[in-house]
């Protein structure tokens, strides 16, 4: 692979940010909490049956290829061309709608810094222009460089853990002084049937995704085998304690009836400053919330668009897109054409439905999108048990007999996942229609990935498609 005009940037401290930034989202929390104390019994589900199983795949697939790509080189390894494309495809067009999404609540939560900015709540063309600035601000950021572009995703990773360890304290301070606003019993910390809960699995699973898109930049980290395992450990902690704890901590300020997806998080906050009588932080928080997801987007917009640059460079994609820029050293037709993609999809998005309707039907879309390249990764952890490690990669304790169990886990959560995201929510106005709209636009993103790959196979002819074998 012909990616070696790039520069290694990314050290221990820049990829433990990038995975908390990747990995913990606010929206999570409060989308986690309005369904009562049953969703830390599902934050602990989630952990053992999709983030424990994804984060030892990836800490081994990372080792024994790490090379630019992750995902596309893992897949190729195992099952060849025509999957492997499909896997990157599949990602790179999941965060179309993950881009407006998460920026959706970046600019609904900035709604909080002044009660000036409070009637821009239901204001489109506030959320399109909010979306639309982050995305070239974070799209130039990144094409002059990841030495730049990942300060961006550094302080979007503090603007996460600040606020998370704020509501955790707070939350103390409330239940000390004023109780709890919700009732907590051990049965009701269990995962209860119905459809409604079923439903809310499939969005939590999601939530614990992203340690496997730093892997994207393998030929960009400084010691890729040595400094992953180091960085996904530690940011493992801080994500799995962020989503539980914080949750624990909404649910003690608010009764879960009073918390939505989109604004929760900072109700959950306005309400306990004022509460304990300091509102004056409340404009920082909402400040800094919103930088958290401003990075969240910008680090998966840096990651993701490196698929879209090894596709160029083996020819799936016009070759185009695998030009490094001769100053930056960065994919830079691959960032700038990615950030155009999010730019348009944040305007499809908007297209005759309410800006709270929008948001769910994004998160609906990208669960569907961004949970199938898992089903390659769970497979190509189960069939590269069978090939040799070089010397320096690292293999799981207890090798096959434990890698293989593990992926099987990941393999089966996914699968369900996918098929539950199907199911409308409950308080959907027409949800034939949503399920109609979610479903249509997810094949067709399969096939117009399916048409390009045969297009490719066809123009350039199997020989322009480049096989070499990734460094040892």
């Amino acid at each position: 692979m012909t990616t070696g005009k790039l520069k290694r940037e990314l050290g221990f401290r820049d990829l433990t940010l990038f995975y908390v930034v990747a990995g913990l989202s606010l929206r999570w929390i409060a989308t986690a909490a309005a369904t009562g104390p049953s969703a830390l019994g599902v934050w602990l589900l989630a952990w053992c049956g999709f983030f424990l199983p994804l984060a030892g795949c990836v800490l081994e697939l990372s080792s024994r290829y790490p090379a630019e790509g992750g995902l596309y080189v893992w897949t190729r390894e195992a099952y060849g061309a025509f999957p492997a494309f499909m896997s990157a495809w599949t990602y790179w067009m999941s965060n179309l709608p993950y881009f407006p999404a998460v920026l959706f609540f970046a600019a609904s939560s900035l709604l909080y810094a002044s009660h000036d900015m409070q009637h821009l709540g239901d204001s489109h063309a506030y959320f399109m222009i909010f979306t639309v600035v982050m995305l070239a601000v974070i799209t130039v950021l990144n094409v002059v460089g990841l030495s730049t572009g990942k300060w961006l995703n550094n302080l979007g990773a503090v603007g996460i853990v600040l606020p998370v360890v704020l509501l955790i304290g707070l939350g103390m301070l409330s239940f000390v002084r004023f109780g709890s606003a919700t009732h907590f019993t051990l049965n009701g910390l269990l995962p209860h049937a119905g459809i409604k809960n079923l439903i809310f699995l499939s969005t939590i699973f999601f939530a614990f995704g992203g340690c496997e898109a730093a892997s994207f930049m393998g030929e960009e980290i400084n010691d890729t085998r040595r400094m992953i395992p180091k960085s996904l450990l530690v940011a493992g902690v801080i994500v799995t304690v962020g989503y539980i704890a914080g949750t624990a901590a909404m649910l003690i300020a608010l009764p879960s009836s009073s918390i939505s997806g989109l604004g929760g998080f900072m109700t959950a906050i306005e309400f306990l400053c004022r509460k304990l009588g300091v509102a004056a932080i409340v404009a920082p928080i909402a400040v800094l919330v919103a930088i958290s997801n401003i990075g969240a987007a910008s680090a998966y917009l840096s990651a993701t668009a490196r698929l879209p640059f090894v596709a160029g460079v083996n020819r799936y994609l016009p070759p185009i897109f695998g030009r490094v820029h001769p100053r930056w050293k960065t994919p830079y037709i691959a960032l700038i054409s990615y950030g155009m993609a999010g730019i348009l999809f944040g305007f499809l998005s908007e297209a005759g439905t309410s800006v709270k309707g929008a948001y769910d039907m994004l998160v609906s879309m990208g669960v569907i999108t961004y949970f199938i390249p898992y089903l390659f990764l769970f497979a190509s952890m189960i069939r590269l048990q069978s090939r040799p490690l070089s010397p320096r990669a690292i293999r799981l304790p207890g090798g096959k007999w434990t890698a293989i169990p593990l992926a099987c886990i990941g393999l089966m959560s996914t699968t369900c996942t996918i098929i539950l995201s199907l199911f409308p929510a409950e308080d959907d106005a027409n949800p034939t229609a949503t399920l109609f709209k979610v479903s249509i636009m997810t094949l067709l993103l399969l096939g117009i990935g399916v048409a390009i790959y045969y297009y490719s196979q066809r123009s350039l002819g199997t020989s322009a498609i480049a096989t070499d074998s990734t460094p040892p």
